[in-house]
């Protein structure tokens, strides 16, 4: 059961919840349907001498080289 993140088209309220496969989300503020479905990011733990990447390979860790220049591709 996925936790997704949501914007409503009608109020404009922005929420997560979690979904099951037979369940249609609707809004906590205004009860529409009319929903958005938002990118979710997500965060990891780690000590501050561990720096983990905040993003994936191939262009989206904004290596200034440009797509597959850093080194982790």
């Amino acid at each position: 059961m996925p936790i997704y993140e949501y914007s409503c088209n009608k109020c404009g309220h922005e929420f997560e919840t979690l979904v099951r496969s037979s369940t249609v989300p609707d809004c906590p503020s205004c009860h529409s349907t009319e929903l958005e479905k938002k990118l979710s990011v997500f965060a990891t733990a780690a000590s501050q001498t561990e720096a983990a990447p905040a993003v994936g390979p191939c262009g989206s860790c904004g290596h200034p080289g440009g797509p597959g220049s850093c080194a982790l591709h």
